[in-house]
């Protein structure tokens, strides 16, 4: 049996007036939310937070909502995602270009609504939005 992949990522969090959005980038026509595979011998929640911080610059990252996680069904060869929530509540959002592949690993970001996101990132990615959104509620 095949070894399952498991990466780890964010949900970013941030309020813009009374709503919250989160943060997903674009790489070709593909929509996702910041997310990578742990080094050796690094935990899931460290790599969230590294992975994050490299395709996003963002390094100001609150995990405001602790350290509950919630993860992907498997998909593509059995991968499962396992994701945290972090609160950015400053910085700006840069593409920095990856050692690895010498550009960004991603064309584009935006900030959206959980509806928004929810039209944007594959179906995977819906319960893990619907935790999301339960969780910060209406919490400032």
């Amino acid at each position: 049996m095949k070894a399952l992949k498991r990466s780890a990522g964010l949900v970013v969090l941030r309020r813009f007036g009374d709503q919250w959005h989160c943060l997903v980038l674009r790489a070709y026509r593909n929509w996702d939310l910041p997310k990578g595979l742990p080094e050796p011998e690094e935990g899931p929640l460290p790599a969230a937070v590294r992975e994050t911080r490299e395709e996003t610059g963002l390094s100001m990252l609150e995990l405001r909502w602790g350290e509950d996680y919630r993860e992907t069904e498997p998909y593509a060869n059995g991968k499962i995602a396992r994701f945290y929530l972090a609160l950015s509540p400053s910085g700006d959002v840069s593409l920095p270009i990856s050692a690895e592949l010498g550009r960004p690993e991603h064309h584009e970001f935006r900030w959206v609504t959980f509806a928004e996101a929810r039209k944007l990132l594959p179906s995977r990615f819906v319960p893990i939005l619907e935790w999301a959104q339960s969780t910060v509620g209406t919490s400032r």
